[in-house]
């Protein structure tokens, strides 16, 4: 059955949780009146990201589940839609660039950036220490992974052979990165078969600016909406029975491959060598 998705772009202000809140829960229930099930808004979209030292990042955090997180799942309940959402996650004395899965039965699971650039709130935070993970929901198996994450091909691998259905990725492309939606986005649906939902910020901060132009690809690579450079949200109509098809007949019996079932695991140890 098709699901109709959602990205959404929005220029977060830095360390102004509660109006970039009140932004997202309003564009929530925009997308939602338009018939989307499943909106992914911006990595640090509640928090901004371009933070100067560690302190400055830890009073933008919070523990988890929170404040953010329960009137995310309020608004999801009272409109039957899925979100991930990126924020910044505290946890004892360590901070995280996280994002969160809300449903209308909650907060399902939230996933802690393993690559981290040296690049704004990035250069402060802890590095992600739980994996990847997949979540079950009535829409499909929904992964996530953040930004830089999807230069790391065995990531994304790692969520699609968890049985992912669609990834979710926020983001904070800044100009210099226009081949991420270029290329990769597109590489990393096709060779693993899954729908990719990238959802860049814009606006300016710390000196940077952000592109926009949010993608929601296909099991095929092809992109089936983008944004561009504005406040907007874009959507798609996806079928997440389709990412379960490893198998790619283009011609019966003569020209068939399945990316999965054709893996050779056992001569890829180098990729898990360390240095």
């Amino acid at each position: 059955m098709p699901v109709r998705v959602a990205v959404v772009q929005t220029d977060p202000q830095l360390g102004r949780n509660a109006d970039n809140l009140a932004d997202i829960v309003a564009r929530l229930r925009d997308a939602a009146t338009q018939g989307a099930r499943f909106v992914v808004f911006p990595e640090c979209a509640v928090s901004g990201y371009g933070f100067p030292h560690l302190e400055a990042a830890r009073a933008a955090a919070e523990a988890l589940p929170g404040p953010t997180t329960a009137t995310l799942a309020e608004a999801c309940a009272e409109l039957d839609v899925y979100t991930v959402v990126g924020l910044l996650e505290r946890d004892g004395a360590a901070v995280f660039n996280a994002a969160v899965l809300v449903g209308p039965e909650g907060l399902l699971g939230a996933y802690r950036k393993l690559h981290l650039p040296y690049l704004g709130v990035d250069r402060f935070v802890t590095p992600g220490d739980r994996g990847f993970q997949v979540w079950d929901t009535a829409l499909g198996r929904i992964g996530i992974a953040i930004c830089y994450d999807l230069r790391f091909p065995e990531g994304l691998r790692a969520l699609a052979l968890q049985g992912a259905d669609i990834i979710a990725l926020p983001t904070n492309w800044p100009e210099t990165s226009e081949l991420m939606p270029d290329f990769v986005t597109r590489t990393r649906a096709l060779e693993n078969r899954v729908y990719l939902l990238a959802s860049n910020r814009v606006g300016e901060e710390s000196g940077f600016r952000f592109f926009g132009r949010s993608q929601v690809v296909g099991t095929s690579g092809r992109v089936l909406a983008e944004a561009g450079d504005g406040l907007e949200t874009v959507y798609a109509d996806i079928e997440p029975a389709r990412a379960r098809e490893k198998r790619l007949v283009i011609r019966a019996g003569v020209f068939e491959m399945d990316t999965f079932a054709d893996r050779r695991p056992e001569w890829y140890g180098v990729l898990t060598r360390e240095g």
